[in-house]
């Protein structure tokens, strides 16, 4: 097969991918920036975790030089200088140092890097689950829109039937000239609803793809589930109390603010340290030669002149400008507000799931009374249909019964959506992953 054929076959494939809804979250979460970003944080808490841990090892460093000068030799003798000379003088060494004690500064810090590493992990899956309720909420966004594209359809070729038979008793003289008129205005209308309908979905899936950062390409379709299995698998509703406090154990955002709590304490403690005394153990080796030093071979100066040695350091804080003291209580002021977005974090997750839940049942009570509203519609236009084929009703009186169920048609659908959407809603609360399966 040629270059240009399997390049070819490459792009209908793509053209003829069909997107589910867990096909649209896992290319969003791959592409979103923001995302990409919180995972880049991550990596750098990491990095900043393995430091914490390694500045609690001595260090050491080594040094060499040498050195070199031009100097007249002094003839005392002759009171006079002779001729310019070059001498050297190399030295080599290690110094190691280790801190014994300082408030235990280090320890802490590496307490909080743990800490602010695993924060930075449920920063990322927050970030995560917006994104997805995100796309969860655009899909079923076009699901609706195709729907009302489908039975915008269906109404047209329907009112399309009802305008040849109007059209041929119109012919025979059955019906006057304004009932023919009546229905063909009809069907205008309803060519116009189709219109603002196509645009809306267009416009749906628009959002879709931006949301999923794919480039808009006008062949994007997504699966189509029935609608009977996305009731069928809408719940009951439960408590908010008890999903609030399921949530409470498992949402990536309350870990999150918890995690951010003890980082900041962990922030008191490492500014509490700056006050009490440091310790510090240091230690050293050191050698050297010089060309000055005659008599002696370098190799036995470098081993002559090799030079331990070993020290205590103590370092006490007297008085610094009160700056300890002052860093101390604005990380204490850190503290209390630290501790007040938790509080507001975690208010606003029982907001959220409070909503949620009256939701769920606000909507499932409209789906009923909508269900109820076009059945009645429904029934009423087949007997005005029947009616209207044999004559007996006008078209002005068939056509008042059917925009009742067009009207009952378009509020039981939102209805359905709103129901679909506010259950799933509610199940990403309780953890259980988005889906539109059963």
């Amino acid at each position: 097969m040629s270059f240009l054929a399997l390049a070819s076959t490459s792009v209908v494939f793509a053209q003829e991918k069909v997107w589910s809804l867990n096909d649209c979250i896992d290319y969003a979460l791959s592409k979103n920036v923001d995302i990409r970003k919180s995972v880049l944080s991550t990596k750098e808490d990491e990095i900043n975790l393995a430091q914490s841990k390694e500045n609690l090892l001595p260090t050491l460093s080594g040094s060499a030089s040498t050195d070199y000068s031009w100097q007249k030799e002094t003839l005392t003798e002759e009171n006079s200088f002779g001729k310019r000379q070059r001498s050297n003088t190399t030295s080599f060494g290690l110094d190691a140092s280790a801190t014994l004690f300082n408030g235990s500064k280090l320890k802490n810090k590496v307490k909080q890097a743990k800490i602010n590493f695993q924060s930075s992990q449920y920063a990322s899956e927050t970030e995560k689950e917006s994104v997805q309720l995100s796309i969860l909420e655009a899909y079923l966004e076009i699901l609706y829109s195709q729907e009302s594209v489908k039975k915008d359809k269906q109404q047209i070729e329907s009112t399309t039937e009802e305008l040849n038979l109007a059209k041929e008793r119109l012919d025979v003289g059955v019906i006057s000239q304004s009932d023919y008129l009546e229905i063909k205005s009809e069907l205008a209308s309803e060519k116009s609803t189709l219109a603002d309908d196509l645009s809306t979905l267009a416009t749906d899936r628009v959002t879709l793809m931006q949301l999923m950062e794919l480039p808009v390409d006008d062949s994007f379709q997504i699966e189509s589930p029935e609608i009977d299995d996305l009731l069928a698998s809408v719940q009951g509703t439960p408590s908010a109390n008890d999903v609030y406090l399921q949530a409470l154990q498992i949402k990536p955002q309350i870990k999150e603010a918890e995690l951010n709590l003890k980082s900041a304490k962990l922030d008191e403690k490492i500014a509490q340290a700056a006050l009490y005394p440091t310790l510090s153990l240091s230690g050293g080796l050191s050698t050297g030669w010089s060309g000055q030093i005659s008599g002696f071979s370098k190799s036995s100066q470098l081993k002559n002149q090799f030079t331990p040695s070993v020290g205590l350091s103590l370092s006490i804080p007297i008085f610094s400008n009160y700056q300890g003291k002052n860093n101390l209580d604005l990380a204490k002021i850190s503290t209390s507000s630290v501790e007040l977005d938790e509080i507001d974090t975690k208010n606003t997750l029982r907001k959220n799931i409070e909503q949620a839940c009256v939701d769920l049942t606000t909507n499932r009570v409209k789906y009923e009374a909508n269900m109820e509203a076009y059945d009645s519609a429904k029934e009423s236009y087949e007997v005005a249909s029947e009616k209207y084929k044999q004559g007996l009703i006008n078209s002005v009186d068939f056509l008042s019964v059917k925009t009742d169920l067009i009207t009952a048609e378009n509020g039981l659908l939102q209805a359905t959506f709103n129901l679909v959407f506010s259950d799933k809603r509610l199940d990403f609360y309780k953890g259980i992953p988005i889906s539109l399966s059963k």
